[in-house]
């Protein structure tokens, strides 16, 4: 794969682990997250290697946001970017054998709201078909990190944009099932995000599974240095596999 292949808003911003793996796979994009100010380098091709290794390909998406300092609004285009990336995905863009009805999306933080957007507000053809969030912003109204929301609506954003960009107001039966984890003293981005979308998905009808841990900052990605919260990708591994997953092994 070259950047040629491409689509424009992709070129420079990918890259592709492959399954460890015959046969079509499920595919996971990975959306790290940074405060829609950078992409954090721990929550990206580590991530990408850890699924692989569950038998799933994976796609870290380097989504575009905005330079520090930076008052001018980033917002659609890291929406834009992660949305052309599924339909890249799906179209067989990247050269493996993936099962076009199994692509997941997997963020943190600031990726995690990504993520949660991705899953609520675009169409069909770019929606992913289930949601991993790690220590997620979800909301843009209620107990919102407002880092993220200056980057992506700038800092003067109205209650209407928040609303738009607040996953748990758009989730309907459509919305994909999901694993969520978060820690409870997270000082960063409060609990109450991952919990509100847990909430939103379950009074729609949708399956979902929330687990929060008693501590651990905020950022932790695979969490190897909290032994007890590292224990979120054994049973996000689980998950996949009681999806029916069969590229997840446990």
């Amino acid at each position: 794969m070259s950047d040629a292949d491409l689509p424009p808003a992709l070129e420079g911003r990918v890259t592709v682990v492959p399954a460890d793996a015959a046969g079509p796979r499920p595919l996971v994009l990975v959306l790290p997250g940074g405060g829609y100010r950078r992409t954090a380098d721990h929550e990206a091709e580590p991530v990408a290697h850890w699924l692989a290794g569950l038998g799933m390909h994976a796609v870290v998406l380097r989504y575009p946001v905005a330079p520090e300092g930076s008052t001018t609004p980033v917002h659609p285009a890291p929406l834009d970017a992660a949305a052309a990336a599924v339909r890249w995905v799906r179209a067989g863009g990247t050269g493996l054998d993936v099962d076009p009805a199994r692509v997941a999306v997997l963020g943190f933080s600031a990726g995690g709201h990504l993520a949660a957007t991705l899953s609520t507000v675009v169409d069909d053809a770019a929606r992913p078909d289930a949601t991993v969030l790690c220590y997620p912003v979800v909301s843009f109204r209620a107990d919102a990190h407002e880092g993220s929301v200056a980057a992506l609506l700038g800092p003067e954003a109205g209650d209407d944009d928040r609303a738009a960009l607040s996953a748990e107001l758009r989730v309907t039966s459509a919305t994909p099932p999901a694993f969520v984890w978060h820690t409870a003293d997270d000082a960063t981005v409060p609990v109450s995000n991952a919990v509100r979308y847990a909430q939103a998905l379950w009074g729609a009808g949708v399956p979902a599974e929330l687990h929060v841990y008693p501590s651990g900052r905020h950022g932790l990605g695979l969490a190897g240095e909290e032994p007890h919260v590292a224990a979120w990708t054994d049973a996000c591994a689980a998950w996949f596999a009681h999806l029916g997953w069969r590229g997840a092994r446990v």
